[in-house]
């Protein structure tokens, strides 16, 4: 995308905001040209949906100003699209683009239902997407029910007018295909010339369609520059503030429940009942023969249960199903490398594609020259591995490049559920550092994680809650306060 830089549809400058003793927003300022996707990120709380909310009009801003017009041209106008993204899913897509009455609906001379058809279809169509508008939208899938909100927004839309659409965490419920559908869309609105403010937490998605990106934290910007002169690791030190040498506690706000696990039993476990929520790292912990070390394998699918139920996202998993675990976004990095995460004989970049991403991967797509190269340099960098060798053979790589891999493996096909065994094990401190980091992130991005653990420090460190194990049963939940490295051990031991 080429932004235009002459004239600004919106400037921002100064913009302050307080909720009693907290600065929601700290001197916010920024400016969106013609074309241009800016991308703002940040951990919650850090004033994005404030920004949102204020040029919105549902706050109003303690300081500052917001300009919607720059010189003597038309003012630009605000369209929105909220994660809710306000649609009746009752209703068809037919009848909730007339809700939006910008398709020339006139009250003397209401459209016939056919014109009314086709103009649904066009405008939808101009996406790239072609269903039937005349369903309800529940039966819609999560991006096509976000592509029918943007089409609602852009109705009536004059090439020379003046539009920033205002995306607000537009990619929290999609997932793989769906996200990449959802991007094109974007990219397709900014070609046609309008500003498009792009709020999100993933930041590789926000690398892979923004022209630049604002930075928040704790309310204030602290990075506006072009993506071009910035990588995932660099996002990640702007958002998180902190180079990948340390990880604080994370200020976890969990979303709806992406695993549940009923009654599972098997090998050593016991009737056991697990949930995890989006954006939520959950620890295991427990000695050996306690069931850790059995849970996630059981839970992806590779290791039989004798009963229980595993869902995720309201599907079941079957045992031995594990195409269909992947399916349905599961991801499992196993505390074996060597034996069960990778073949050491091959390359780099083939066993980083070793897994199709569902939905997302043609099998022509992967064979197009370039594309398994650009993969390769873009999860090597995100995912710190050195040297950025992706042809060199697997086994010269360093124990902690290795796991480097096999976890970019499974973070490039944007997970609902991350199962780890192990995470860390054989590799230095440094490494180790990264990968905590990199799995902070994913949570952050709204991925749930459940990550089994000998190291009861590693667990206290990274964890949000860790479940304590003991003969395939659940002894303990410790979390807040009371998740410290002694009191996992100390819980571990059986009475």
């Amino acid at each position: 995308m080429t932004a235009g830089r002459g004239r600004a549809l919106v400037r921002v400058d100064g913009l302050t905001k307080s909720f009693g003793a907290t600065r929601a927003l700290d001197s916010v300022s920024l400016t969106i040209h013609p074309g241009e996707v800016l991308a703002v990120v940040g951990h919650n709380g850090s004033g994005k949906s404030t920004l949102v909310k204020i040029l919105a009009g549902f706050h109003t801003a303690d300081g500052g100003s917001i300009g919607l017009r720059d010189g003597a041209g038309p003012p630009t106008e605000l369209r929105f699209i909220h994660q809710d993204l306000g649609l009746v899913e009752t209703m068809s897509t037919l009848e909730n683009l007339g809700l939006g009455g910008r398709h020339g609906r006139s009250p003397w001379l209401p459209l016939r239902r056919a014109a009314e058809r086709r103009v649904a279809r066009q405008l939808v169509g101009q996406f790239g997407v072609d269903f039937d508008v005349d369903a309800p939208v529940r039966e819609l899938s999560p991006a096509e029910r976000t592509i029918v909100a943007i089409a609602r927004a852009l109705q009536g839309w004059d090439e020379a007018e003046t539009m920033l659409l205002v995306l607000d965490e537009p990619t929290a419920a999609l997932h793989g295909a769906e996200v990449e559908r959802l991007m094109a869309v974007v990219r397709r609105v900014a070609e046609r010339g309008a500003g498009v403010l792009f709020i999100s937490h993933r930041l590789d998605e926000v690398l892979g369609v923004a022209d630049t990106v604002l930075a928040l934290r704790n309310g204030r910007v602290v990075g506006h520059l072009p993506c071009s002169d910035t990588d995932y690791a660099g996002l990640v030190d702007l958002v998180a503030g902190g180079s990948v040498d340390s990880l604080e506690r994370r200020d976890t706000e969990r979303g709806a429940a992406v695993l549940r696990v009923r009654g599972l039993a098997g090998r050593s476990i016991r009737g056991l009942d697990v949930t995890v929520h989006a954006g939520e790292i959950v620890g295991v912990a427990g000695i050996l023969g306690s069931g850790r070390d059995e849970l996630c394998a059981m839970v992806f699918g590779g290791h039989p249960r004798d009963s229980g139920v595993v869902e995720l996202a309201g599907h079941p998993l079957a045992p031995g199903d594990l195409r269909g675990a992947i399916r349905r976004g599961a991801a499992f990095v196993p505390g074996d490398r060597h034996q069960d995460g990778a073949v050491m004989t091959m390359t780099g970049v083939e066993n980083l594609m070793a897994v199709r991403v569902p939905g997302a991967e043609s099998r022509w797509r992967r064979l197009r020259k370039g594309h398994e190269a650009r993969e390769a340099a873009t999860w090597f960098s995100t995912c710190g591995v050195v040297p950025a060798a992706p042809e060199m053979e697997l086994a010269r790589f360093s124990g902690g490049n290795q796991q480097k891999v096999v976890l970019a493996k499974w973070l490039r096909t944007r997970p609902r559920l991350l199962l780890l065994e192990e995470p860390t094990q054989g590799v230095d401190v440094g490494a180790k550092a990264l990968i905590h980091r990199l799995i902070a992130t994913t949570a952050g991005e709204g991925t749930a994680v459940l990550v089994a653990s000998s190291e009861a420090k590693e667990l206290a460190e990274l964890c949000d809650r860790v479940l304590v194990l003991a003969d395939g049963v659940l002894v303990a939940e410790l979390q807040g306060a009371d998740l410290t490295e002694f009191r996992v051990l100390h819980a571990s031991v059986p009475a």
